[in-house]
């Protein structure tokens, strides 16, 4: 399976407080940037502008409601990150296994 990496998604994602914030709104089936900070050791400012990145993403939908804006996560764009992630893990691993087998075939040569 070829998937093409997209770096500002890898950004996005590679920041924990993001990351956690994607955890809230699966789990909570969405949330303004107010419920959001209630929740994280962060401001309501700083919520938004993680906000900002994973709406500029596509990991989130934004819905007005009211004063305040729901934030949902949009599942295609999040199991495409899943993807990327899974393919890199894939390709790591092969690498892994083959600098493993180099390191042992060194090692007997220098046993025997």
């Amino acid at each position: 399976m070829s998937v093409t990496i997209d770096d500002e998604l890898w950004s996005a994602v590679g920041d924990p407080t993001r990351r956690r914030m994607l955890d809230l709104l699966l789990s909570g089936g969405g949330g303004t940037a107010t419920t959001l900070s209630e929740q994280l050791p962060v401001t309501r400012q700083a919520v938004a502008k993680h906000l900002g990145v994973l709406h500029r993403v596509g990991l989130v939908h934004v819905t007005p409601s009211g004063r305040e804006r729901l934030y949902e996560v949009d599942e295609a764009q999040l199991a495409r990150a899943v993807a990327q992630l899974s393919s890199v893990g894939a390709s790591w691993d092969a690498r892994l296994h083959r600098i493993k087998r180099i390191a042992e075939a060194i090692q007997r040569s220098q046993e025997g």
